[in-house]
């Protein structure tokens, strides 16, 4: 305490000075409106800057929420796609008026492989969330892979990355199709083939889900046409796709269900049978 004291008495001049320098300075503001509005100015400006870093750090911290709202929000809007009927072409002889053909799903990837010739992909929701084995999964930017095996909280997805995975796909703006597929090689193209040579093809040419998929609604984006070949043992071509996903990084992506998946594929197989 007499430290505090003595330091006190050593500094007084200093002290009262700036004592009577702040009450110079309120003077000042106070009867001059021009100081006055300059020191209201610069007293906004400074706080004004202090909210708005601590806004930012509150915006910053809340992203991971706004994430998940907008990944809801995203799949809420492609359900309502999926089933505009401009957007399915075959809506209009196999459903009726107010029958919806796809739901979607929200979900995280958690884990994610793609440097092996089978890779696979964890997601973070599963059966309670009415995930099955065969849904699609696509993000963004187009087709990622589809729903392998589900645990309660859990599913893993074969990804478009997988030897052993094969869609339908077409060339967009047109009828001709074939399986889309991967050689093992490189992460960033896919394989289009048995493409018939009656195909107009050139590269830069999209490439995209076909009408004949039971799992994807058609037209869902996949990658654009590369380079293209001629199978000679087959005579078809094969088409080298540039994806238009980064497979190394993935976040969330969007399940979808065909309701009448199951129904149609019963059907086929009875008339088949016949």
């Amino acid at each position: 305490m007499q430290q505090i004291v003595y330091l006190f008495i050593k500094n007084s001049h200093r002290l009262l000075f700036l004592l009577l320098l702040g009450i110079s300075f309120a003077l000042i503001i106070k009867s001059h409106s021009y100081h006055r509005s300059e020191y209201i100015n610069s007293a906004n400006s400074i706080t004004g800057g202090i909210y708005n870093e601590i806004n930012a750090a509150k915006e910053y911290l809340s992203l991971k929420e706004k994430n998940t709202i907008l990944a809801e929000e995203n799949a809420r809007l492609k359900e309502i796609l999926f089933n505009k009927k401009d957007t399915l072409l075959d809506l209009k002889t196999i459903a009726h008026e107010g029958v919806d053909f796809y739901s979607v799903t929200k979900a995280k990837v958690i884990k994610n492989s793609y440097n092996v010739r089978e890779n696979y992909l964890t997601l973070n929701a599963g059966k309670k969330d009415s995930i099955k084995n065969n849904m699609g999964v696509i993000n963004e930017r187009g087709v990622v892979g589809l729903i392998e095996k589900t645990s309660n909280k859990y599913a893993t997805v074969i990804s478009i990355l997988n030897t052993k995975l094969k869609i339908n796909a077409k060339i967009k703006n047109s009828d001709h199709f074939g399986t889309l597929t991967w050689d093992g090689k490189n992460t960033g193209y896919v394989q289009l083939v048995d493409v018939p040579r009656l195909a107009s093809i050139k590269k830069g040419d999209s490439i995209v889900t076909g009408a004949e998929s039971d799992i994807f609604p058609e037209n869902i984006p996949i990658g654009k046409i590369d380079k293209v070949f001629i199978d000679t043992k087959t005579n078809y071509y094969t088409i080298n796709v540039r994806i238009f996903n980064d497979m190394t990084a993935l976040g969330y992506v969007y399940v979808i269900e065909n309701k009448n998946r199951l129904e149609k594929e019963k059907l086929e197989k009875e008339t088949i049978s016949k």
